[in-house]
């Protein structure tokens, strides 16, 4: 991945550089928020790694003008204050993810691939998902098979919606704990197992036969068919 690394601590930009590059990323970086916004609008750029307090411009004015020139590119805002408000303004400007200082390596590593393992946007709002007999339509927040509705508690339908936006590829446990729970880490429970029996329970109910499909070791895929 191209990875921008917007930050005006020179060690801390070469540490990060040099372990992003060894792990076969190509870093570009950039001392302060004009280079920045620079890079940002003008180069090929698959993810943002942008301090909040940088020379020249500001992290957070570096965002925003991103976002308002449209520019959809992931970023992760690092920063020295951990305080609630600035994680908000951070967020509230179009970050989508955020490690505050000091962090390690090994976990903005981990930030940057949950990142990476988005979907990407879709051109134009997507109102309606389906698999075979099944439709979920997003603006009613409804489900129905085979013209039965089906009521989903809200966990229940963010884990179906993003089973059915996999369409048919396999999704694994850390990818669903990361877009429906938005855990950056393994709680060590059981929830995404727990949750899918339930689905199941749900849009199996009449004997009907099991559109999720469990790939053993794996995760788990919707059946499209």
């Amino acid at each position: 991945m191209r990875i921008l690394i917007a930050e005006d601590d020179e060690e801390t930009a070469a540490f990060v550089a040099r372990g992003l590059s060894e792990l076969g990323h190509l870093p570009i970086v950039a001392g302060n928020g004009q280079d920045a916004l620079h890079f940002g609008l003008t180069e090929d750029i698959d993810i943002i790694v942008l301090d909040r307090m940088l020379p020249e411009r500001d992290g957070t004015s570096v965002l925003k003008c991103l976002r308002a020139a449209a520019i959809d590119t992931p970023v992760i805002m690092l920063t020295a204050l951990g305080g609630i408000e600035d994680r908000v303004e951070g967020l509230e400007a179009g970050a989508d993810d955020y490690l505050v200082k000091p962090f390690a390596f090994a976990e903005l590593v981990a930030r940057l691939n949950a990142l990476a393992r988005r979907p990407p946007m879709q051109d134009g709002p997507v109102t309606e998902l389906a698999a075979g007999p099944l439709r979920m339509n997003l603006l009613a927040r409804e489900v129905r098979r085979e013209g039965r509705k089906i009521l989903l508690q809200p966990r229940e339908f963010r884990l179906l919606e993003e089973l059915l936006r996999g369409e048919g590829k396999v999704l694994t446990k850390t990818m669903l704990l990361e877009r429906v729970w938005e855990f950056h880490f393994d709680p060590q429970t059981n929830i995404v197992e727990t949750h899918i029996s339930r689905l199941r329970s749900k849009l199996n109910e009449g004997g009907l036969p099991d559109m999720i499909e469990t790939v053993r070791g794996s995760g788990y895929r919707m059946r499209m068919a």
